[in-house]
């Protein structure tokens, strides 16, 4: 039963990894999963999304997006930060700022190579899973820490 119990719990921060990358380690800490675990839940929750919108982005962008988002016949705008980074930054900001769909969907448009834009975000991933999951558990162990010593129980 613990077997079944821990897949679920793991199932669970795998899938809101897939939404939004932060609320897999918070989510992994808040279960009791191991740190290790988490780190490679969410990331596997995040690459899961990349990989599906690296390779069908295309098609929800034009057959889904368009439907609902009329674009407006303006030019659009220079982005500064995209000719400056391309690529690195997308992948470097998505675990963070964007959320895995968004930052695909993004990755997909300032990049048509496909398995450059999964490296990226994979090592993006597991380079943010790694600092986001390690913060989680041992800030909120630290704050724990410092708080039952400053109000002895």
């Amino acid at each position: 039963m613990d077997m079944w119990e821990e897949i679920l719990k793991a199932l669970t921060v795998y899938l809101w990894s897939m939404v939004k990358f932060i609320f897999g380690p918070i989510g992994g800490k808040a279960a009791g999963l191991h740190l290790v675990t988490t780190m490679i839940v969410t990331s596997a929750g995040m690459m899961t999304m990349v990989v599906a919108f690296t390779y069908f982005g295309e098609f929800i962008r034009k057959k889904i997006l368009d439907r609902f988002f009329k674009k407006a016949n303006k030019p659009p705008k220079e982005n500064n930060f995209l000719k400056k980074y391309g690529l690195a930054g997308v992948a470097l900001l998505t675990p963070v700022i964007l959320t895995p769909i968004g930052g695909t969907l993004i990755a997909v448009g300032v990049s048509p190579n496909r398995e450059k834009i999964i490296l990226y975000m994979l090592i993006s991933a597991c380079v943010w899973s790694v600092l986001l999951t390690s913060a989680v558990y041992f800030g909120y162990d630290a704050i724990i820490h410092f708080v039952r010593k400053v109000q002895p129980v």
